[in-house]
């Protein structure tokens, strides 16, 4: 994005082309300082610079500016989760416990965008394209359980959805409780990833996913 000074108060301006872009990383500031609900289609605009009528020519409203960074915060969360499992190699186990860690990171590293996703209140009926975002991620998840379920004797294996359900929970409620990366940070005694591995060997252990040798 390329910035300009405009006016004795030294206002920033937008090169035309970049406005797009521009209101996103305006959003994402103003969720930074404000929660994702916490500012207006108005506010954004002034935000980047421009005039309340300019959001219009890429956005219908302000539901639409945060469907598309919420998209755009899947897009790299799936990325961030996919790197992580590297199709379970060396072991789905090992694999697995870096999708969890690979989690906490992103939600501390980008805790706009981790609201933008989860806390935006965006209709996804109205805004398929961030329902299929979200579900290509959760699939990172589904696929890694497929992958320890396999690990186990036919007849015990539990059903991969489940399981992502569970893990999902496990791993979104620590990361939004605990490992935030802003001031809402809730101290606890011990580090969130350390938190999450004890929790998911407990759980997997209960389900009797072998370990390791």
């Amino acid at each position: 994005m390329s910035w300009h000074k405009e006016g004795p108060g030294g206002r920033r301006g937008y090169h035309h082309g970049n406005l797009r872009e521009a209101l996103i990383t305006a959003a994402l500031d103003l969720i930074s300082k404000k929660g994702p609900a916490g500012f207006t289609f108005a506010d954004a605009a002034r935000a980047a610079g421009v005039s309340p009528a300019a959001p219009y020519r890429h956005f219908r409203d302000r539901d639409a500016l945060m469907a598309d960074v919420a998209r755009r915060g899947f897009d790299a969360f799936t990325e961030a989760l996919t790197r992580a499992w590297d199709t379970g190699r060396p072991t789905p186990r090992s694999a697995f416990e870096r999708v969890g860690r690979a989690y906490l990171e992103f939600a501390a590293k980008e805790p706009a965008l981790f609201s933008a996703m989860f806390e935006s209140g965006v209709p996804l009926g109205d805004y398929p394209e961030v329902r299929e975002a979200g579900d290509r991620a959760f699939n990172v998840l589904r696929q890694a359980c497929e992958a320890l379920a396999a690990t186990m004797p036919a007849d015990k294996r539990p059903p991969s959805l489940m399981m992502a359900l569970h893990i999902w929970s496990l791993s979104h409620g620590i990361a939004t409780l605990f490992g935030r990366g802003d001031a809402a940070r809730r101290p606890i005694p011990m580090s969130p990833e350390d938190l999450l591995e004890a929790a998911v060997l407990i759980y997997l252990d209960g389900l009797g996913v072998p370990a390791d040798k």
